[in-house]
């Protein structure tokens, strides 16, 4: 059982850390005239898929952990995608 809390404070740090990144290179584009009204939207629609997807899964006995796997590979996900861009 502790195994598990370490794997989800190890796993939640690193989302953490994933996503201020996320939001760094956003501003940076936004700063720099490049952020687009789309990807602003793209922001919000995402956090609202997001939280319902956690709500679900949490409201489905699923663990914590499988909702901050997921939110990892989207993180990770707009991070490729930023960086392309």
């Amino acid at each position: 059982m502790f195994g598990a809390w370490i794997r989800l404070a190890t796993d939640t740090t690193l989302l953490t850390l994933e996503a201020q990144s996320v939001i760094g290179m956003r501003l940076a584009q936004i700063a720099a005239g490049q952020g687009t009204p789309a990807e602003a939207q793209l922001m919000v629609t995402e956090k609202m898929l997001a939280f319902m997807e956690a709500a679900t899964t949490v409201a489905a006995g699923r663990s914590a952990h499988k909702v901050v796997k997921s939110y990892r590979r989207r993180v990770q996900a707009n991070a490729r995608r930023l960086r392309l861009a």
